[in-house]
């Protein structure tokens, strides 16, 4: 497919200011458990690629409103790290005694969102339920997140210049289906009928052009699919598909349209290449280099930044995994209605594209998506234009009045999980003892329960058919197990809308809200909204409340509606209560301030994970010497895009002393003019990073570098290098260090 970076068919100047940022929120990759499957087993080790923060803003003027979109390579926002994201747009600099952005950043206008990545580090969120097995809060994790939010956010705010946003929407063909097909059934057959498929299979893509240039900067995209490619076994840091489409954009940009051909296998080639990796070879693998010690970056940011975002949207009840949910001992198709095999939900597991190689599912879904999204980006015509505009408000989610049916008045409830929160999914499955569709629990489950706390008599009927398992509204001790204040947000830019939901809508919950919104801004719109205006949704953005299913597929009990905290009519009160907020942007209205803001429990969490401890070599070793080199293959070289992987192992040190935020622990060099030249790191799909404690001692640290030769790789002399930092336990200071393996040939 052609790759068309620049567009030069627009005038100079535009419609908007628009500037993008993006910013390295890799965290701790050793010894930090993983958010998303409440795996206790699934802590990290090591690195598939890196996490990153990407942002765009646009703007009226560069004092006038604004609205600013990060996208976060992890499991879901925050809403903890929302409040000091803001805390710090708007401090004090002590050098020039005035505000960083005044109140150009408010909670109102910027939006935080999660990818729902279930393979990067946990510990960033305040509620308790959300990091009993991170084994509580995690300092590391959450400071890198808020980092790289604050720095792309001042990237994206200082590289704003005149520009243009071009619209386009397509299907994304065999990237996603339901995981709970039964559940979707539960839904009325007359609104089924209204859609061809029981997932929405949509993408909306937004193209920032540089009006000055004419040069693309960014491709910010929406669409439903669950982070789960990568399994529960996984122990490498992750973007997941999501995260790897992202990449694979990015890359496809900086290649301006360049493709590479594969050169040809003739002998003179090769003959060449032995000859340099023999030399090299002679001198140990270690000649000179311009690379630092402490780490080396492949991208720098130029004043070329292309930033691509692959967000996520009512991702509730779908999977990446597309061939299907099988049982592990038989290889039938499990249950339809309780995802199991002869009652046991551990038997049932969802397969990829790639199975059982997790890892290629990974990159086939990524690509589905990125070659979906880079056609819609070179065909993008549709130019946003109107107002940019915004409503934000606080809820108090566990009891808001709901009319449903004209003259019917429900409740919201204190949030609960069901028994079918512990079966799992398909991409995960959860605790033996537990079935999807599970009403009742058994004796032993229940004295554990009250235990913990027994739900009130209100609690058990508000929420019913759902039985409470977790009464976590009810529970404060040691502090609140979960969010009752959340935020609901609509950003507007033009005829575009953007939903920010604060968890994961189901496919019918996030048409029903999207039709509810949309009818409710052109009825009031006065002519401004019509039938052409977008309405997305932006999943798991501010803060994170667990699924949203409707009423219907409540019902049945599935993982989704387990999981769907506030009760039966959860879905009803977003739909009335984002309404009001569509009906007060189409007639230009205010809203009214909050009640309740939600509380920063920053100071009362729970911090049970150790920091590392100081390391030593085995004797006669350094930091970064080679414990296993590579291997050559019996023909002395490599040939790209073939299952051969150039791997080393290094004496390292754990990871978590320094993170090497944009840098690395991982580099592919390749010998050029007789110096070594980056080509590939560990923010590549390409490069792994993985650590592990040395089998023989248990204290020492192993770092060991793979590299799947990409197809395109051009040939040559390569070798594999590894940065680290370990601590002096003299004065507690970094020190560090690099190691390098043997030279080898590729071709």
């Amino acid at each position: 497919m052609a790759i068309v970076v620049l567009d030069v068919s627009w005038c100079v100047n535009g419609d908007w200011l628009v500037g993008v940022g993006s910013f390295d929120m890799t965290g701790p990759a050793a010894e930090v458990n993983m958010m998303g499957y409440a795996n206790m087993d699934q802590v990290t080790a090591g690195i598939h690629f890196r996490l990153r923060a990407r942002t765009f803003v646009v703007a009226r003027s560069i004092d006038g409103p604004r609205i600013a979109f990060v996208n976060l390579d992890a499991g879901m926002a925050s809403q903890l790290v929302t409040i000091k994201v803001l805390e710090r747009l708007q401090s004090r600099n002590i050098n020039i005694s005035v505000q960083r952005f005044g109140d150009l950043y408010t909670e109102e206008n910027v939006a935080i969102s999660g990818i729902h990545t279930h393979a990067g580090p946990g510990g960033y969120l305040q509620y308790l339920v959300y990091s009993i097995t991170s084994l509580g809060f995690v300092q590391q994790s959450f400071d890198a997140i808020v980092n790289a939010i604050e720095q792309s956010i001042i990237q994206a705010h200082e590289s704003l210049k005149p520009g243009f946003i071009l619209f386009n929407k397509g299907e994304v063909d065999n990237a996603g289906i339901n995981r709970s097909p039964s559940a979707y059934l539960m839904n009325p057959e007359e609104e089924r009928a209204k859609y061809a498929n029981n997932v929405d299979k949509e993408m909306s893509i937004l193209k920032f052009v540089d009006g000055e240039s004419g040069n693309s900067i960014g491709a910010f995209s929406w669409f439903p699919t669950h982070g789960t490619s990568m399994s529960r076994d996984n122990k490498l840091i992750s973007g997941d598909n999501k995260g790897a489409a992202a990449r694979f954009f990015e890359d496809w940009a900086a290649s301006n349209g360049r493709t590479t051909t594969t050169p040809s296998n003739n002998a003179s080639v090769i003959e060449e290449l032995m000859k340099k990796a023999e030399k090299i070879k002679a001198t140990g693998g270690k000649q000179c280099s311009k690379t630092s010690s402490k780490s080396s970056k492949v991208r720098k940011n130029d004043g070329s930044l292309f930033v691509a975002a692959f967000c996520q949207s009512n991702v509730g009840d779908v999977t990446p995994n597309v061939l299907g949910a099988f049982c592990i001992d038989s290889g039938k198709p499990c249950d339809f209605n309780r995802s199991s095999c002869h009652g046991s939900d551990l038997l049932c597991v969802g397969r990829g594209p790639g199975f059982p190689d997790e890892i290629l599912s990974t990159k086939i879904i990524g690509e589905r998506q990125f070659l979906k999204a880079a056609d819609l980006f070179t065909t993008a015509t549709e130019k946003l234009t109107g107002e940019i505009d915004f409503r934000h408000v606080y809820l108090n989610f566990t009891d808001i009045e709901v009319e449903i049916d004209g003259n019917n008045v429900v409740r919201t409830c204190p949030a609960a999980l069901g028994p079918g929160f512990a079966a799992g999914t398909t991409d995960g499955p959860g605790v033996f003892g537990f079935q999807q569709g599970d009403t009742e629990i058994n004796k032993l489950w229940k004295q554990l329960r009250d235990s913990l706390k027994k739900p009130s008599e209100f609690q058990v009927g508000c929420q019913k058919p759902k039985t409470v398992l977790l009464d976590t509204g009810e529970m404060f001790e040691p502090y609140a197990w979960a969010p009752a204040i959340l935020p609901i947000q609509i950003l507007r830019l033009g005829k575009l809308i953007i939903l920010s939901v604060p968890g994961e809508f189901t496919t019918m919950a996030g048409r029903r809200l999207r039709e509810a919104v949309k009818e409710t801004l052109i009825s009031n719109g006065n002519g401004e909204f019509d039938d052409d205006t977008h309405v997305v949704i932006a999943g798991l953005t501010n803060t994170y409340s667990q699924y949203v299913a409707t009423f219907e597929e409540y019902e049945q009990q599935r993982y989704e509606a387990a999981s769907t905290l506030y009760g039966p009519h959860t879905l009803s009160a977003y739909i009335q209560e984002f309404k009001k907020l569509a009906s007060a942007i189409a007639k230009g209205e205010k809203v009214a301030k909050p009640i309740a803001s939600p509380p920063d429990l920053s100071s009362v969490q729970l911090r049970l994970v150790m920091d590392p401890f100081g390391e030593s070599p085995p004797d006669g070793v350094n930091f970064g010497d080679i414990q296993q080199d590579v291997e050559l293959p019996k023909d002395g070289w490599f040939k790209t895009g073939s299952k051969q992987k150039p791997t080393a192992t290094f004496w390292s040190a754990n990871p978590r002393f320094d993170l090497l935020t944009e840098g690395t622990y991982a580099l592919v060099e390749r010998l050029e003019k007789q110096r070594w030249t980056p080509a590939y790191d560990d923010d590549d799909f390409s490069v792994s990073f993985k650590w592990k404690l040395d089998n023989t001692t248990l204290i020492n640290s192993l770092a060991t570098i793979e590299w799947d030769i990409p197809i395109d790789a051009d040939p040559g002399v390569y070798r594999l290098r590894h940065f680290g930092s370990s601590r002096s336990t003299i004065n507690s200071t970094n020190i560090y260090f690099t190691g390098a393996s043997r030279a080898f040939a590729v071709f």
